[in-house]
């Protein structure tokens, strides 16, 4: 099973190293890693989605919470969450082709942010699946770059307010 980790961190030099270090030396493989700012200067989020049944996970969470620098991890898997994951592309797009490639863009209400005289860059965000049948959709058209984010992960409802 899949689990999806929010870590918050102190944003220090070689946090990243040190929870990627930690997951090579048990063997377990990262299928995403995503890293960003929080709302509070000095701390990161990183959300990790990894394969492995709750012993596993268990195990993984016990180990990075000795990493000095992580501060708390939510396994949101069986939460209710928002997640997102980002897609660009960078597409063929011939004479013939534009129009049809600009259609297909306000089908899946995704962004040309870049026109060139041959090709678009393409912008989308959205669930697993909803990239992969964009990435499906532009492929005919000959797809000349892709990069995609990790997902990120948010849970529902009420952020309570912080206790400091």
């Amino acid at each position: 099973m899949k689990h999806i980790l929010n870590v918050q961190v102190q944003d220090h030099s070689g946090v990243l190293v040190r929870v990627a270090g930690l997951f090579s030396r048990r063997g377990y493989n990262i299928d995403t890693l995503t890293v960003g700012a929080t709302e509070t200067p000095g701390i990161s989020s990183m959300t990790i989605v990894v394969e492995g049944d709750d012993r596993v996970i268990e195990q993984v969470t016990k180990q990075l919470y000795k990493i000095v620098e992580v501060l708390k991890i939510q396994d949101v898997t069986n939460d209710e969450f928002v997640g997102r994951e980002l897609l660009m592309l960078r597409v063929q797009a011939n004479k013939e082709d534009r129009l049809e490639i600009m259609h297909l863009c306000e089908i899946f209400r995704i962004k040309i942010v870049d026109i060139q005289r041959k090709s678009f860059v393409i912008e989308a965000t959205g669930t697993h699946s909803k990239l992969a049948a964009i990435e499906e959709a532009f492929r005919p058209f000959g797809i000349q770059e892709m990069k995609r984010t990790g997902l990120i992960a948010m849970t529902r409802g009420e952020k309570l307010p912080r206790k400091d």
